[in-house]
């Protein structure tokens, strides 16, 4: 659900960028005050997971179409809501700037509307009414399903609203918010399975974690830095080697537009910020798409394309060897991308208590 630059007008952009850093700056607040310490490392570890997730796509049975994990929901659960907001805003900071994934002037909508929604309405309002004081293995798979359906279709109504209110793109709001939310629903589903077994893991293993009382804790319960080792693990396992093996389909977004317009991509009325921030990211992404780049076909003097051998087994050569090349990018990717997420959501949590403890 990464929104593209072509969706979104430079006011639209820029009011949502605005948005999202007035709420990093009040979460920095809450989380130079209010985050236990051994959760620093805890932040930099599951950011690294959530990126590593987020390159998997899930096809979504019959309609044609992928999903991924959001993952503010997993955070907010784990870490609470502050803390969570400005871990998934490391990950798309750094798919942005890196991957190019997902636009430079709709980064404020992406950090928005996959970090806002699960982290300040679908945990509090939703999650955490269900569960109540004493959480059960099956309060927390039913708490997890709902709150993550609520929270992926108020961020996937949030896009077309954003959209609409660009006014720049022929989408129209009757028609895409007829697509957008039913293939959100499917994969809010799915990802709210995913997220219960994944706080089910962590209730079994750390059940303090996601206690606010301080009674004395009696279930058997694995070291922190377990936990932390198997996270990283999961993370590094899985954008290593199963990102290999992301559905092709493409994802809820870019289905709905398609189903709309007839195309897979959308251009809107490019301004100079437009082009701007476009040359900008494709400076600064050293792994496009989570991949190579791709290398400009060879040509003669004088601008002619060079020959190139026309053999079958040649051609399969090749074929073999672009594959083996973009999956080397995909598990680069996956290692460096959590690696760097990993890295900023960790430093953001130490220096906010470091400073904390400094003031």
């Amino acid at each position: 659900m990464h929104m593209a630059d072509a969706l979104l007008s430079p006011a639209i952009g820029g009011t949502m960028w605005a948005a999202s850093a007035a709420t990093i700056a009040f979460c920095s607040k809450k989380v130079r005050n209010e985050l236990d310490n051994s959760k620093i490392p805890l932040m930099g570890v599951l950011g690294a997971f959530i990126f590593a997730a987020q390159m998997i796509n899930f096809t979504i049975p019959v309609t044609g179409s992928s999903g991924h994990l959001g993952g503010g929901l997993i955070l907010s659960i784990l870490l609470g809501p502050y803390a969570a907001f400005l871990t998934i805003a490391s990950v798309l900071v750094v798919q942005a700037l890196f991957f190019a994934d997902g636009g430079l002037l709709a980064l404020g909508c992406n950090i928005f509307n996959l970090g806002f929604f699960p982290a300040f309405i679908a945990y509090p309002l939703i999650y955490k009414k269900i569960i109540g004081e004493k959480p059960t293995a099956s309060k927390i798979s039913v708490a997890a399903i709902i709150a993550a359906v609520a929270g992926l279709q108020l961020g996937a109504f949030a896009v077309v609203l954003e959209t609409t209110l660009s006014g720049i793109s022929s989408l129209p709001f009757s028609t895409f918010v007829a697509m957008m939310q039913p293939i959100h629903l499917a994969i809010g589903v799915v990802e709210g399975f995913v997220t219960a077994s994944v706080v089910s893991f962590v209730y079994k293993a750390r059940p303090e974690i996601m206690q606010s009382s301080a009674e004395e804790v009696t279930v058997e319960r694995h070291p922190i830095r377990s936990l932390l080792i198997t996270f990283m693990a999961v993370a590094f396992i899985t954008g290593g080697i199963f990102s290999w093996f992301a559905s092709e389909h493409p994802d809820g977004l870019e289905w709905s537009i398609e189903k709309v317009t007839g195309k897979g991509e959308i251009e809107g009325d490019s301004t100079g910020v437009h082009t701007m921030l476009g040359s900008l990211q494709e400076k600064l992404a050293f792994l496009p798409d989570y991949t190579f780049r791709k290398s400009v076909t060879a040509t003669k003097e004088g601008g002619e394309p060079a020959d190139i051998a026309s053999s079958h087994s040649t051609a399969e050569s090749k074929d073999v060897s672009d594959e083996d090349t973009d999956k080397l990018g995909t598990s680069l990717s996956g290692i460096i991308g959590g690696l760097l997420s990993l890295a900023f959501a960790g430093i953001i949590g130490f220096i906010l208590k470091k400073r904390a403890q400094n003031s």
